[in-house]
C-alpha cells in the first residue's frame, strides 16, 4: 500500500463558472493498493479490539499483586486505605489500583519511545526528505513486521511512518485517560490496556529504528557488524573528551559530522553512555562506549569528560549538578530534558561557545543538532586545557581520614538497593584497606543513595570509584555494534528448527543495568545458553554488560560467538528501540515459516507465537517505565518475561497455575477437541531471585505445546540438566511436560520413567494447538 501526499497550485484556470486564480489543493494521501495480501481483521486496533485475546491470556496467567503500599494517593479524596476488601472513595479496590499503576508506568514507557520516534522521524524528514526510502537491509522483504501486523500498512518511505505514529499517539492518549479517577474499574480491563500500551510501544520503537537505520548509514541487518570499543578506560583522555548520554542520537550525529567536516577526526574523543552510545557507534567508528546507564556518576565524577551532551531518557536528573562540581559544561539537546538551562538555540554559536568556555553559564539548551555539533566541539577544545581533567574523586589519604568519621549507623546499607556491606567496607577503609569498597563497586548500580543517606555527608560512591580506580582504567572490551533487523533468509533457515523445538529456544537478554549483582551475571547467562545452542539476542544496557567479560585469551563473548541469527549465536540488535526487531523476528517466523497472514492479523500471529515459538525475555536489570512497556508488548504476543529481584517492584506478576489442568487446555486444530497442552510456558511474567533460578526458568519456559517429540526431548534435556546442576535435584514437574515416551531424553530414560510411574503418568497426544476456535473451523474447512 502506497500513501502519497499531493500538493497542487493552479495559477489561473478558466471555467464556465468564471476565472479561478491561485487555487491551492492539498490531498493528505492517495491510497494505491498494490499489496496482494488482504487486510486482516484488526488494522489499527482500538483499545478494545484485541480485548478478547487479552482475556484469554489473563485467564491463564492471572495477575499476582505485590503492592508497595496499602493506600492510594492519586486524588484529593485520598489517602484511601485499600487493605483487605476495602475500596477507595472512587470505588477502586487494591487489585484495580495496582493494575492502574502498571498501566500508568506502561503509558509513560510507551509515550517515551513514541515521542522519541516522532522527533526522530520529523528530524530525518527535515534533513533527508520525506521521500527517503525505507531500507533496513538486504534479503529483507518484510521491512516492518510490527507495523504490518498492527497497522496493516507497508511503509516504503519516511513519510509513511507518520501514519503509524499518529495511531500510537492517539492510543496512548486513550489509554492514559482510562487511569483518571472514575474511569476504568476492573483490574482485568486495566491489564488488557497494559497489553495494548505495550503493543503500541513496540510499534513506536520499530518506527524509530527503521527510520534511523534507513537514512543514517547504520548497519543494515548485518551479521558481521563491526566491533567497537567499550569500557571505562577506552578513551584517550589526553584529548578533549565529549561524553554523550541518553537515547536519541541526532545531536551526537551532529558532533560526529562537525568533526568530520572540519578535519578534526582524531583530535577529540567522543564517548557515550546508554543507548545514545549504541547508536552513535552504529553511525561512526570514531565513537566509543563507556558503559551502561549505571556508569554515569562514576564517569562524571572522575572528571574524564570535558563536556557533557545529554539528549533524552535514562539520564541522571542531577547531571548538571554533578558536572558543575568538576567544571564541565553541559549541553542539553532535547525539549524533554531542558535541565533549567537557557535556550540558546537562536543565539550565535560564538556567543554560546564563549559563555561556556569562560564559565559564564554552566550549560546551554540547544535544539538544533547541527549547532550542537559546532558548539560542543569548539567548546570542548577550548575548555579541556582549562579544566585539566579536574575530578572530585578523593585521594586514598582523604578516604582513610574521612572513613574514621563513620559511626556504623548503617543508613548507607539500608539505602542500598542491593544491601551491600558499605558500612563494613568504610570501617576497613579507615584502617587503610580499600579492597572491600572496590568489591562493592563491582556490584554497584550507581544510584548514590548511600551518599544521600550518610548523616556525615561522606561521598561514599566516590570512595568506591577511587578504590576501584585501578581496575576501572584497565576496562577495555569489544562489543559488536547493533546490527538492526533479522534478515528474512535467516528466519527461513531457523524458523522450522525453532518451531519444531530442534533449536531449543530464543533468549532475548535485554533491559537496564539495575542488577542484583554485577553485570557479569548477564554475560554468564548469555554464554550458558549460547553453548546450549539457543539463539541469544540482546540490546541496550544488557548488550553492553554481555561484553564486559573476557576469557583466558582476552576475548569477549562477541568475539567468540557469531552475530548471525542462528543456533549458538549472540546477536546484538542495538539500542532500546531496536528491541522491536526481537519481537519482529518472532512475528516473521509465523509469517515466513508458517505462512500465517501478517497484515492486520494480530490475534492469530500472537496465538501462533504463544503455542509454537520458544522465545523468552530476560530483563535481569529492568528498572524503568520503558522496560515495563517493552515487556508488556511481548506479553501480548505470548512471550514470557523473567526479571531480576528488583522487578518485583513493578507491583504485579502474571503467573500460571501448573496444578490447574483446566488452565492449560488448548484446541487441537486438527480435530476441534479441547485437550491438555501442558503448562508451557508456565508464567508470562515472573521474577527470579538468582541467576541460577533465572537459567532454570529460561530452559523451562522454552517449551511449547507444539514441540515435536525430538524438540521436547532436547528442551527437557536442558531443563533437567540445569535443574540438577544448579539445584542438585531432579525437577518435581517433569511429568507435566512428558506427553509420550518419545519425549523422554534417551540418556535420562530410566530415571524419568521411574518418576512418571510414581506420578501415575499417562500418555497423551500432541495437539496442533490454538486458543482460537475460528482457527479450528478454518483448518477443518468450515
Amino acid at each position: 500500500m502506497t500513501r502519497k501526499r499531493v500538493n497542487m497550485k493552479i495559477q489561473e484556470m478558466k471555467t464556465d463558472l468564471g476565472v479561478i486564480k491561485d487555487l491551492e489543493l492539498s490531498f493528505g494521501k492517495i491510497v494505491d493498493e498494490t499489496w496482494e495480501e488482504p487486510q486482516g481483521p484488526t488494522p489499527f486496533p482500538s483499545i478494545t479490539d484485541l480485548r478478547k485475546w487479552d482475556m484469554k491470556i489473563l485467564e491463564r496467567y492471572k495477575p499476582f499483586y505485590l503492592p508497595f503500599c496499602d493506600v492510594c494517593c492519586l486524588c484529593t479524596f485520598g489517602k484511601c486505605d485499600l487493605t483487605g476488601d476495602k475500596r477507595g472513595a472512587c470505588g477502586l479496590d487494591m487489585a484495580a489500583q495496582q493494575s492502574r499503576i502498571v498501566l500508568l508506568a506502561c503509558c509513560i514507557g510507551a509515550a517515551t519511545h513514541i515521542a522519541h520516534a516522532r522527533h526522530l522521524v520529523e528530524h530525518l524528514i527535515e534533513k533527508h526528505g520525506a521521500n527517503s526510502r525505507i531500507d533496513i537491509g538486504p534479503s529483507i522483504e518484510i521491512e516492518a513486521p510490527i507495523t504490518r501486523l498492527i497497522c496493516g500498512i507497508r511503509p516504503e518511505r519516511l513519510r509513511d511512518l507518520e501514519e503509524a505514529l499518529d495511531y500510537c499517539e492517539g492510543q496512548v492518549t486513550q489509554l492514559l485517560s482510562a487511569t483518571h479517577t472514575g474511569q476504568e474499574g476492573s483490574n482485568l480491563d486495566f491489564e488488557s490496556k497494559v497489553l495494548h500500551a505495550g503493543m503500541v510501544d513496540q510499534l513506536g520503537m520499530e518506527v524509530a529504528d527503521i527510520a534511523q537505520v534507513s537514512v543514517l548509514g547504520f548497519p543494515k541487518a548485518d551479521p558481521e557488524a563491526p566491533l567497537t570499543d567499550l569500557g571505562f578506560g577506552i578513551a584517550d583522555v589526553s584529548k578533549p573528551t565529549i561524553l554523550v548520554i541518553g537515547h536519541n542520537v541526532p545531536s551526537s550525529v551532529g558532533i560526529i559530522d562537525y568533526l568530520t567536516d572540519k578535519g578534526l577526526v582524531g583530535k577529540v574523543e567522543v564517548v557515550g553512555i546508554c543507548c545514545t552510545a549504541h547508536d552513535v557507534t552504529r553511525y561512526s567508528s570514531m565513537a566509543k562506549i563507556v558503559g551502561p546507564i549505571s556508569w554515569q556518576l562514576r564517569y562524571i565524577r572522575s572528571g574524564l569528560a570535558d563536556l557533557i551532551v545529554v539528549d533524552e531518557q535514562c539520564i541522571r536528573a542531577d547531571t548538571l549538578v554533578e558536572a558543575q562540581k568538576v567544571n564541565v559544561p553541559v549541553i542539553a539537546t532535547s525539549s524533554k530534558n531542558c535541565l533549567g538551562l537557557e535556550d540558546r538555540t537562536q543565539s550565535p554559536s560564538k556567543e554560546v561557545i564563549s559563555d561556556l568556555t569562560e564559565g559564564k553559564a554552566p550549560g546551554a539548551l540547544v535544539l538544533d543538532t547541527d549547532k550542537v555539533g559546532e558548539i560542543a566541539v569548539e567548546t570542548v577544545i577550548a575548555v579541556a586545557p582549562k579544566r585539566n581533567k579536574l575530578k572530585i574523586i578523593p585521594e586514598v589519604e582523604e578516604i582513610v581520614s574521612a572513613a574514621a568519621e563513620c559511626t556504623s549507623c548503617n543508613e548507607c546499607v539500608r539505602a542500598c538497593p542491593n544491601n551491600q556491606p558499605i558500612s563494613t567496607a568504610i570501617k576497613a577503609a579507615a584502617k587503610g584497606d580499600l579492597n572491600p569498597l572496590a568489591d562493592i563497586l563491582e556490584e554497584c548500580v550507581g544510584c548514590a543513595r548511600c551518599d544521600s543517606a550518610c548523616p556525615n555527608d561522606l561521598p561514599l560512591h566516590s570512595f568506591m570509584v577511587k578504590a576501584g580506580e585501578g581496575s576501572l582504567q584497565k576496562e577495555k572490551f569489544k562489543m559488536r555494534v547493533g546490527r538492526g533487523a533479522i534478515q528474512d533468509v535467516e528466519i527461513r533457515e531457523v524458523g522450522g528448527p525453532i518451531v519444531l523445538g530442534e533449536i531449543p529456544g530464543v533468549v532475548a537478554i535485554v533491559g537496564c543495568a539495575n542488577y542484583p549483582h554485577s553485570g557479569r551475571e548477564v554475560a554468564e547467562i548469555a554464554e550458558e545458553f549460547a553453548k546450549r545452542r539457543f539463539i541469544v539476542i540482546t540490546s541496550g544496557c544488557a548488550a553492553m554488560s554481555i561484553a564486559s567479560v573476557k576469557d583466558e585469551e582476552g576475548k569477549t563473548l562477541y568475539e567468540k560467538y557469531p552475530g548471525s541469527f542462528e543456533a549458538g549465536a549472540i546477536v546484538n540488535v542495538g539500542s532500546c528501540v531496536a528491541n522491536s526487531h526481537i519481537a519482529g523476528a518472532a512475528v516473521k517466523i509465523a509469517n515466513i515459516f508458517a505462512k500465517r497472514k501478517l497484515r492486520g492479523n494480530y490475534e492469530e500471529i500472537a496465538d501462533y507465537i504463544l503455542n509454537r515459538v520458544g522465545a523468552i525475555g530476560l530483563a535481569w536489570g529492568a528498572y524503568s517505565q520503558k522496560a515495563a512497556s517493552i515487556a508488556a508488548g511481548v506479553w501480548r504476543l505470548g512471550i514470557p518475561v523473567i526479571v531480576g529481584p528488583h522487578g518485583a517492584k513493578y507491583r504485579r506478576m502474571l503467573l500460571g497455575r501448573k496444578d490447574k489442568d483446566e488452565d492449560w487446555k488448548v484446541f487441537d486444530a486438527r480435530t476441534g477437541d479441547k485437550i491438555y497442552g501442558s503448562p508451557a510456558p508456565e508464567h508470562l511474567f515472573t521474577t527470579a531471585e538468582t541467576k541460577e533460578e533465572a537459567m532454570v526458568l529460561i530452559a523451562k519456559f522454552a517449551m511449547r505445546p507444539n514441540d515435536t517429540t525430538k524438540g521436547r526431548a532436547i528442551k527437557l534435556t536442558h531443563y533437567i540438566d540445569l535443574h540438577k546442576r544448579l539445584y542438585g535435584v531432579m525437577p518435581d514437574d517433569i511429568h507435566l511436560f512428558v506427553r509420550n515416551k518419545a519425549d523422554i531424553p534417551i540418556t535420562m530414560k530410566d530415571d524419568i520413567l521411574r518418576i512418571l510411574d510414581e506420578r501415575g503418568w499417562k500418555d497423551r497426544r500432541i495437539p496442533d494447538p490454538t486458543l482460537l476456535p475460528r482457527l479450528v473451523r478454518r483448518r477443518k474447512g468450515e
